[in-house]
């Protein structure tokens, strides 16, 4: 497990957040709990700034700017949890919630057979943690973002063959104070942005229409990740005419068994839905199963059960720089850290929160609690899971002169997976005919179908270091009432024998 996280030092936590009455509504709402009877509590406070920005063709659609903020009480009162959210920021009411989350927990004990059991942590005092960016996306005037969004727009509609274009950007900052009665105080800082791109062809005559987005992932950046170089934009937005102008006269794929060569900006969604979801611990258990299902990766399996090719290592991690689930603490008081899911093809852990991992034999939770406002309790969550590169694997193209007769598969589109997490069937953006290790041109209407363990159990290769990107998204959603998650994945291309291919018209895949 990696160390302790740091404070990073490019941005303070911001002074008007630190100068809310933190610690007076902690020190009021676990006294409270205390004296009512509670074993344990924590309290949560939570800032979370939204700003979506959205044109299309050269008028804004859409621009709106929101602040959530409240905080929320959990407590354990006879081995059963309760639970209280609040907005109003007085000591008072703080109190008054606590009161209110042990009045839960007794209703809840008579009918709740389970008594919580929590692995143990170390006391954090005082802890600070801020994301790792340069510019906050809330300090860019409004006006600066559209002429950025509209000078993009523009010069996709300028390129022959494109009807429309669509831009946008999602940023997201997030603050919180934890607090519990061992001793915990931390507060942390998370910024993070998704800019949009995509660009429509229309065949007049027909009506019909295809379409090509931008490949720039999500990810834990602030603003400076439009402008900074760290992904090229201006190539791409040259580039997405031709890509489109390709696709629509592209022929439609024979579907048959093919060797693929899957590229991270579509291998990560891969990930997500077929590993990220089924190590979930509580997913694997039945103990999430009303809300997409549960896992076939169960815990009887662990040490045993062969996942995928021996080439096959991935990570679960609240650590990597610029991840959407990178934290320094989760909203049990743990400290983010990476730990192993699968080594060599072979199922070797779980994602767990503190209440998860004594029923998995662990003594330490590897950090996976967290709740996406301030009036819902934390939920076991996904980590960024992420498919390791090899350190002596080639290039994109070395994997791809591997291949007599295949597809190079480019960006996410459309998937399907059922509720166990194994069988699945996903589309991309762009797909690539290679025929004898050279790629000879687009095909379209490509859909790749499999099991979970036959797909990774095909992965015969996979890249360098230098084909490696941390893809991901913004809404993984799970939980009733329902919350939703950024979570990112890494991945280097990796190359696949002999998988079913569907042509995504004859068959009417999604």
């Amino acid at each position: 497990m990696s160390a302790d996280p740091k404070l990073n030092l490019a941005h303070p936590v911001d002074a008007d957040f630190l100068a809310l009455p933190l610690r007076s509504l902690a020190d009021a709402a676990l006294s409270a709990a205390t004296l009512a009877g509670a074993s344990f509590a924590d309290f949560r406070f939570e800032r979370l700034m939204v700003g979506s920005l959205s044109l299309r063709d050269t008028a804004v659609q859409s621009s709106v700017d929101s602040v959530t903020t409240g905080f929320a009480v959990r407590v354990i009162v006879d081995g059963t949890w309760g639970f209280a959210a609040a907005v109003i920021p007085t000591p008072e009411v703080a109190a008054a919630t606590a009161r209110q989350a042990v009045e839960v927990a007794r209703a809840l004990a008579s009918v709740v057979a389970e008594r919580v059991e929590r692995a143990d942590e170390p006391v954090y005092v005082d802890a600070q943690w801020v994301s790792s960016y340069v510019t906050d996306p809330f300090s860019v005037p409004t006006q600066d973002k559209v002429t950025l969004l509209l000078d993009r727009s523009e010069r996709l509609l300028a390129a022959d063959g494109v009807a429309h274009a669509t831009v946008g950007l999602l940023s997201v900052k997030e603050n919180k104070f934890y607090a519990d009665t061992a001793g915990t105080t931390t507060t942390q800082q998370r910024v993070r942005c998704e800019p949009s791109l995509s660009a429509v062809a229309v065949d007049a005559s027909s009506g019909g229409f295809e379409s090509m987005s931008s490949l720039a992932p999500p990810v834990g950046r602030g603003f400076e990740y439009l402008t900074d170089g760290t992904w090229d934009f201006d190539t791409e937005i040259a580039s997405i005419p031709e890509y489109l102008a390709e696709k629509v006269k592209a022929p439609s794929i024979e579907a048959g068994r093919y060797d693929l060569v899957v590229d991270p900006t579509n291998l990560w969604l891969t990930i997500h839905e077929s590993i990220g979801h089924a190590t979930e611990y509580d997913r694997a258990i039945g103990y999430e199963a009303a809300y997409a299902g549960t896992s076939f990766a169960t815990p009887d399996l662990l040490g045993t059960l062969h996942y995928g090719s021996p080439v096959m290592n991935v990570t679960g991690d609240r650590t990597v720089e610029h991840g959407l689930s990178t934290v320094g603490y989760d909203d049990d008081g743990v400290a983010g850290q990476s730990w192993d899911l699968i080594s060599g093809g072979i199922l070797t852990g779980y994602q767990v929160d503190r209440g998860f991992a004594p029923r998995l034999g662990l003594s330490r939770s590897n950090g996976c609690a967290y709740a996406d406002s301030p009036s819902h309790q934390p939920l076991q969550r996904m980590a960024n899971v992420s498919l390791r590169p090899d350190p002596a694997g080639g290039s994109t193209a070395d994997l791809i002169s591997g291949i007599d007769d295949g597809i190079y598969v480019v960006g996410d589109k459309s998937w399907s997976i059922d509720m166990q997490r194994y069988n699945f069937q996903f589309t991309g953006q762009r797909f690539y005919r290679i025929r004898s290790g050279e790629i000879v041109g687009q095909v379209k209407d490509v859909a790749y179908q499999a099991t979970t363990t036959d797909f990774w159990g095909a992965m015969d290769a996979v890249g360098g270091p230098e084909t490696y990107l941390l893809g991901g998204a913004f809404n993984c959603g799970k939980g009733q009432p329902g919350q939703v998650a950024a979570v990112s994945h890494g991945c280097p291309s990796a190359r696949f024998r002999g998988i079913s291919i569907l042509n995504t018209i004859s068959e009417g895949a999604a």
